[in-house]
């Protein structure tokens, strides 16, 4: 019974995709061309990707218009994006997860079921930090109409107490360290500059004042302000600091391997280590807080020679994790 109805709607698909190639149509006469109600009229013009090409009145129209086929680089890259985000989608939003589907869509087999079915189970998510999925569609629609943004954001470290916050969004990131979203924007409500605040943070987000209510600089350039980011400060902290690090030879070839911003090799040790050089941004206290979870990711491997205040807290959170080892 189930393969017949399959059956049946794969040749209306056809249909429907001929008719469209043809013409524009309304989905009430697509509907009755098909021999169908409006709403699976509606459910083909989804499933087929149909574009909005007319509006007369009230009674849209819709077309399919042709797209080249991915080549396997193309389809690679649709993929790899697709993977990230699938890791970091911050919470149930409808347009997002419609927006997953196209391109999910667009994968020849065997990458597009699995990509299909990823954006199923995220959408199971219903419910689940929902919140920020609203939260993302708010910041989506500040910064393409230029609209200010204002939310309540608990600052890590502070005083622990939601401050107000205004903003105009210049650019949206996710970080390399924790697949996290982060909006980077000029804030005109207390601090008056460019300052970066984590999706997952965000409280009480909405939309202020009119589209086009300002412009972004065309001196600000997002690579720029993130070139000494190791996660997402870049320059909104303080000056960036040179840090320096000794690498025992077992962990020398993944190093070598690359990936890591700003990383230079500064010598090759006699015992097959390595000791580099990485230029990396600061908090408001000149500290290099972004670099210390990575340098601690691994373990004995490494040693941190310079700077000295980054030196100090590694090892005295060392000391501490080694206490702790002891109280069994």
């Amino acid at each position: 019974m189930l393969e017949n109805a399959n059956h049946k709607k794969a040749l209306r698909l056809m249909q429907t995709r001929e008719l469209l190639r043809a013409r524009p149509y309304s989905a009430r006469e697509l509907a009755w061309v098909l021999g169908v109600d409006k709403r699976t009229a509606l459910r083909y013009l989804e499933d087929l990707e149909a574009v909005h090409v007319q509006d007369y009145g009230r009674t849209p129209r819709y077309q399919l218009l042709e797209r080249d086929e991915l080549n396997p680089v193309e389809v690679l890259v649709t993929h790899s994006a697709l993977r990230l985000l699938y890791h970091h989608t911050p919470g149930y939003e409808p347009t997002y997860f419609s927006a997953l589907k196209k391109l999910a869509r667009r994968l020849p087999e065997p990458a597009q079921e699995v990509a299909l079915k990823s954006t199923e189970d995220l959408e199971k998510r219903r419910g689940i930090a929902q919140d920020q999925g609203l939260a993302l569609a708010l910041v989506a629609e500040a910064w393409f109409k230029r609209q200010r943004l204002e939310f309540d954001y608990r600052k890590p470290g502070g005083s622990g107490r939601p401050r107000r916050n205004v903003v105009e969004v210049y650019f949206l990131e996710v970080a390399r360290t924790n697949l996290g979203l982060y909006v980077i924007g000029y804030e005109c409500g207390y601090h008056r500059a460019l300052r970066t605040y984590k999706l997952g943070r965000m409280q009480r987000v909405r939309t202020v004042g009119e589209p086009g209510a300002y412009s972004i600089p065309a001196s600000f350039d997002p690579r720029a302000y993130l070139s000494n980011a190791w996660g997402v400060v870049g320059s909104s902290g303080g000056q960036p600091v040179e840090v320096r690090l000794r690498f025992r030879p077992e962990a020398a070839y993944r190093i070598e391997e690359g990936e890591y911003p700003n990383l230079r090799i500064a010598s090759r040790l006699p015992d097959g280590g390595l000791e580099v050089f990485l230029t990396v941004g600061t908090n408001h206290e000149g500290f290099p807080l972004e670099i210390l979870s990575w340098v601690q990711s691994w373990g004995p491997r490494v040693e941190v020679l310079e700077p000295e205040n980054l030196r100090r807290r590694w090892l005295e959170e060392a000391r501490q994790v080694a206490g702790l080892g002891g109280k069994n």
